[in-house]
């Protein structure tokens, strides 16, 4: 149903400590990672002088995904969220060093960033399942906008920084930043947040792949949820491939740059100006037309434009995003509160997916047509895909009112005669 009460602000959200703990936290991790996926393509290609060895090595932190995704979320709601959290940046931490400094052939390192990677879907469900707790209401939507912010701010904090390090200190000083980050990350985790109960019962790790296949399939299984997960997937799948082709179309990275740079700005702004100025009633009617919007740019690529039209473009589209803030509330309404972990880590696991999916397909187009015409198939899918979602993207009408009880029927001593 359409929220009708009052809207919280930003500043409400942010006073509130235990979300500082976690806004600076994440903001820490996103930044890591950004400086550990460039360092580790550096350094991969250093090594092995291959290109697509590197592009490899860049995208290995993602690909594992899936897997943790499939297998091991159960273990969200069944450990401590703190812990959990912890444990991922202590991970982080152990990795950016092995692969700084243990001597690693390429092979070694790919397999370790694959099979330490599937363990992230799990540190990233506690995290996001943790938020509705510590900002209840609206303010938990408020509190995804202001995350999805820093992560876009982060990415390009992240890479400008990885950039700086690389071109001082090498990919092994990088790596050796990342793992200082994440260090801290883990302080301001252990003694910046309380210590909270598991949402089950069981905090042991018994029937982890079992429980999860079932959770699964049951999520899927409901109407409600499966709809919101593929109104929450199914359009950034469509820009996701027509990002991907923005580097072909342009025929430099430099130029391709400036227009991811945008597009990431873009997606912060959206982010911002939905979350501020728009009540929470007024997000949800936004999701349908802003998720069909978000193709809409990428169609003005038959006009093959410029770096700054692109860039205008690709930041009007990114923007758009803020589509998903109306879904927010409704989806964490939607699923139970006790496999609450799992849920929010299966919307992650399909979105990462979702991107990988889209570019895939996207550049298959793009190598039968051309880059410039696999974009605008991005958006005509892009739009078509919004579209046939329109149900779960529309806001949910209200229930109706209960009819009024019938009054009690007198007993027999009480009628007159």
């Amino acid at each position: 149903m359409a929220s009708t009460e009052r809207g919280a602000t930003y500043g409400e959200v942010f006073a509130v400590r235990e979300f500082q703990v976690l806004f600076g936290s994440f903001a820490l991790l996103v930044s890591g990672d950004s400086i550990k996926m460039l360092a580790l393509s550096v350094l991969v290609y250093a090594e092995s002088g291959s290109p697509g060895l590197a592009a490899a090595a860049y995208m290995a932190g993602w690909l594992p995904h899936i897997a943790g995704g499939m297998f091991l979320l159960s273990l969200a709601d069944r450990l401590p969220a703190r812990g959990l959290m912890v444990a991922g940046e202590l991970v982080r931490v152990a990795v950016c060093l092995l692969l700084a400094y243990a001597g690693l052939p390429v092979w070694a390192m790919i397999v370790l960033v694959l099979a330490t990677g599937v363990f992230a879907p799990l540190f990233g469900a506690a995290r996001s399942a943790m938020l509705p707790d510590v900002l209840p209401g609206d303010a938990f939507v408020l509190g995804r906008s202001l995350l999805g912010m820093t992560s876009a701010g982060a990415q390009i904090a992240g890479l400008a920084v990885g950039g700086a390090f690389l071109a001082t200190t090498g990919p092994q000083g990088a790596l050796a930043a990342t793992a200082a980050l994440s260090a801290l990350g883990a302080l301001v985790l252990r003694f910046g947040l309380p210590g909270r109960r598991p949402r089950q019962a069981s905090a042991h790790g018994r029937g982890a792949v079992r429980t999860t296949l079932r959770v699964n399939r049951t999520l899927l299984a409901d109407r409600r949820v499966r709809g919101l997960l593929l109104a929450s997937w199914t359009p950034p799948l469509c820009l996701a491939g027509a990002e991907a082709m923005i580097v072909p179309y342009l025929g430099g990275q430099g130029k391709a740059g400036v227009v991811l740079a945008a597009a990431a700005a873009g997606m912060a702004v959206g982010e911002f100006a939905v979350g501020r100025f728009a009540a929470p009633a007024l997000r949800e009617r936004l999701s349908l037309p802003l998720a069909v919007l978000m193709g809409v740019p990428w169609l003005a690529f038959l006009a093959a434009p410029g770096v700054a039209w692109s860039a205008v473009l690709a930041a009007v589209a990114a923007g758009c995003l803020a589509y998903q803030l109306g879904l927010q509330r409704r989806f964490v309404d939607a699923v139970p509160e006790e496999v609450r972990g799992q849920a929010f880590g299966l919307l992650s696991t399909g979105l990462m997916t979702g991107q990988a999916v889209g570019a895939a397909l996207v550049g298959v187009a793009g190598e039968l047509l051309t880059p410039r015409l696999g974009i605008v198939v991005a958006g005509v899918a892009g739009v078509l895909a919004a579209l046939a979602l329109f149900r779960p993207l529309r806001p949910e009408p209200p229930a109706p009112a209960a009819p009024p009880a019938a009054p009690p029927a007198a007993s027999p001593a009480a009628r007159t005669p």
